[in-house]
């Protein structure tokens, strides 16, 4: 990786769900044809890994990307970069006990990843959408949540959680980050 070049990891939005399938070599080839170097997926999610010369803010990245996608794609696609570092914060910061994180197989922690930080009205409508079976809680550019049990027996009012968040997200499995900062480390 050169002096001015940075990786990110690029979490899309809607990737292979709703009917939106994109095969992983074409993902990597769009994101190429950027001119982005060192351009890899991770699971069939929508996870790219790249890297990225010069000195774009991540923001106009961002743009840049979801302008190539819509082009091509024909549908909106909201990206959220971060970096390996960004990423390995987001692993070790997570808001609950680690006794309620632990339970292997029952309980599941998943990411959503933001544009901007949660302001501290969005953080205490989160907390007030808890359950006993969903908690809640906020990082720097991200909620995360922890389901105690399956996912589908939720009690959390999906629909609720958009419209407070009032912000495009895209969540992930907090293995998924843990496993893509030990394959990209920072």
């Amino acid at each position: 990786m050169g002096k001015n070049s940075t990786r990110y990891i690029a979490f899309l939005r809607g990737m292979n769900v709703g009917g939106h399938r994109v095969r992983m070599e074409d993902l990597r080839a769009l994101f190429a044809a950027l001119s982005f170097t060192n351009v890899d997926t991770f699971i069939a999610s929508g996870n790219v890994i790249f890297t990225a010369a010069g000195t774009p803010t991540a923001d106009a990245l961002e743009k840049q990307i979801e302008q190539r996608l819509r082009d091509v794609l024909g549908y909106a696609v909201a990206t959220f970069l971060r970096t390996p570092a960004e990423l390995v914060g987001i692993a070790s910061s997570v808001p609950f006990p680690a006794s309620d994180v632990a339970v292997a197989g029952h309980n599941t922690v998943h990411v959503g990843f933001l544009r901007r930080p949660p302001d501290a009205a969005l953080a205490t409508h989160l907390t007030d959408l808890n359950t006993t079976y969903d908690t809640f809680g906020v990082g720097a550019r991200e909620m995360y949540w922890l389901c105690r049990g399956k996912t589908t027996n939720s009690l959390v009012k999906w629909p609720a959680v958009e419209k407070a968040l009032r912000l495009d997200v895209t969540m992930r499995n907090l293995t998924t980050v843990r496993k893509l900062t030990e394959k990209y480390p920072a």
